[in-house]
């Protein structure tokens, strides 16, 4: 209605666009706005991250999963993201990273032309209900296509919502 009417008529309105905008951005924050799940102030002691530094530098082909499970085999406590002692990826500990990267790029720049990938992002609608919007990504030409959007994406909607992609592609 803004752009309907000259710049001198909008004291007419009650509120400015910008404020309704506002209103429904603070109205979104707040219905989905989740509480810290499970999150404790002041990191993991001192003995475990000794541990897990330990592990991989003994081992090091073990990756961040592998050290995990080994410390609760160990009956240690669960291990998170461990700061500055993180270590580094198994394949760059054992000196073949940038070999890996190599082929990886390689094998995508071969295969481009036929890979496409696709993910979800979610829209909040104007009565704080929310969409899911599927799209897909041509690797090749970097095309974004709009495969389609619901309130309830279902394994059998996904499905038909690619079959009809790839028909139009």
């Amino acid at each position: 209605m803004a752009r309907l009417l000259p710049r001198d008529r909008w004291p007419a309105f009650l509120v400015t666009p910008s404020t309704l905008l506002r209103w429904h951005r603070d109205l979104v924050a707040r219905r989905w706005t989740y509480p810290p799940a499970g999150r404790r102030q002041g990191g993991l002691p001192d003995e475990v991250v000794e541990l897990v530094v330990r592990l991989a530098r003994e081992n090091p082909r073990w990756g961040y999963l592998r050290i995990v499970g080994e410390c609760r085999k160990l009956a240690r406590q669960r291990v998170g993201r461990l700061g500055a002692a993180d270590p580094t990826p198994a394949p760059s500990r054992a000196g073949t990273a940038a070999w890996r990267a190599g082929l990886w790029t390689a094998f995508l720049r071969a295969q481009a032309a036929g890979m496409l990938a696709c993910d979800f992002f979610t829209v909040e609608t104007v009565g704080l209900s929310r969409l899911y919007v599927l799209f897909v990504v041509e690797l090749q030409r970097r095309r974004v296509h709009l495969a389609g959007i619901t309130a309830h994406p279902t394994g059998q909607w996904v499905a038909q919502a690619a079959r009809n992609l790839v028909m139009d592609l």
